[in-house]
């Protein structure tokens, strides 16, 4: 309120002036979203994968506790057994969870490179990328031939499956030497090889440069295979 005083002395209180504005404002709390039950759920859900996760890269599956997972999701024990049945249903999806944000992470790299070599180096380079950048996806997907092998072979099959679409277009266009469905196959076979000991010396490195430059030297070696041959 203001005070003003009148000739006679006395002191008059008025009424604020109309529009005039306090000089603290108001706080106004911003509206709370409401969570459909789908969605909390499904939050709940994808945080215990992402726990899953972490706990298996630094701990392994062995080490892997359901106490360990639902403290790191920052849910009660019980809430983990809402949603996976025990352990094991929960290492059956960690491959296919991490798997295809890591296919997801490849295709992204690769889709602007021209189709052939340089779009199969690309490929193998953005596996090598996600591996270092993620260095616990190494025991996530090679641990889980022993402890979640239904996942494991899930996952092998559909990198398998999508580089025989990919060569047989390209045999049928005309841009790769043509190949039985035998050699075909072991040929894949032969490349996923180079990916998973590229991997695993990425893994072991002892540092982020240590890491650059083995990827590095791999697709050097990888382009120069696939080109030329080993031999002059």
């Amino acid at each position: 309120m203001r005070i003003t005083v009148e000739a006679s002395g006395r002191q008059q209180r008025n009424k604020p002036m109309s529009g005039s504005r306090s000089a603290i404002p108001s706080r106004r709390q911003s509206p709370r979203v409401r969570l459909s039950r789908d969605e909390k759920a499904r939050r709940t859900r994808e945080a215990i994968l992402i726990a899953g996760c972490r706990v298996v890269s630094s701990d392994g599956y062995a080490g892997a506790s359901i106490a360990r997972i639902a403290e790191e999701a920052g849910v009660a024990q019980g809430t983990f057994y809402n949603y996976f049945e025990d352990r094991q249903a929960l290492f059956d999806q960690l491959l296919p969870y991490e798997g295809l944000r890591m296919r997801k992470w490849v295709e992204r790299a690769a889709r602007e490179t021209p189709p052939g070599m340089d779009r199969e180096c690309a490929r193998f380079k953005a596996f090598l990328d996600y591996v270092s950048e993620h260095v616990g996806f190494y025991r996530i997907l090679y641990e889980a031939e022993v402890f979640a092998p239904k996942a494991h072979r899930a996952h092998m099959e559909n990198i398998l499956q999508g580089y025989i679409r990919s060569f047989r277009r390209a045999i049928a266009e005309g841009r790769m030497h043509a190949l039985g469905e035998v050699q075909l196959t072991c040929l894949i076979h032969h490349m996923l090889g180079m990916r998973a000991y590229a991997a695993m010396q990425i893994h072991e490195a002892g540092g982020a440069a240590e890491r650059r430059e083995i990827v590095a030297a791999s697709l050097e070696v990888y382009r120069l295979l696939l080109t030329k041959g080993l031999f002059a």
